[in-house]
């Protein structure tokens, strides 16, 4: 998949099949929806910290958004959230095999 199909399916009911749990999360936080989000990303593989990171520095926790930052060896995020989100994306769809 890439960027565009993914930005494509943000206008359906559901995540595409096949998406990895980071990937959902992204998903389901591009569109508002942040307990979706936080549950699927509770695997803790990197790409899913990465995620999280993102998702409780949108909450404003930004103590734990470092430590899910730590935990997925990436810089603290900074500017809007939707852009992190989108460059998260990005990079993963850009990883995928």
């Amino acid at each position: 998949m890439d960027v565009e199909a993914f930005e494509e399916s943000l206008q359906g009911d559901a995540p595409p099949l096949g998406l990895p749990p980071a990937l959902v999360g992204v998903w389901h936080a591009l569109r508002g929806e942040w307990d979706q989000a936080h549950d699927a990303v509770q695997p803790s593989d990197p790409a899913c910290s990465w995620v999280h990171a993102v998702l409780h520095r949108e909450e404003g926790d930004l103590p734990n958004a470092r430590y899910w930052y730590g935990r997925a060896g990436r810089p603290e995020g900074a500017g809007e959230l939707a852009a992190e989100y989108r460059a998260v994306a990005a990079t993963l769809l850009a990883e995928a095999p």
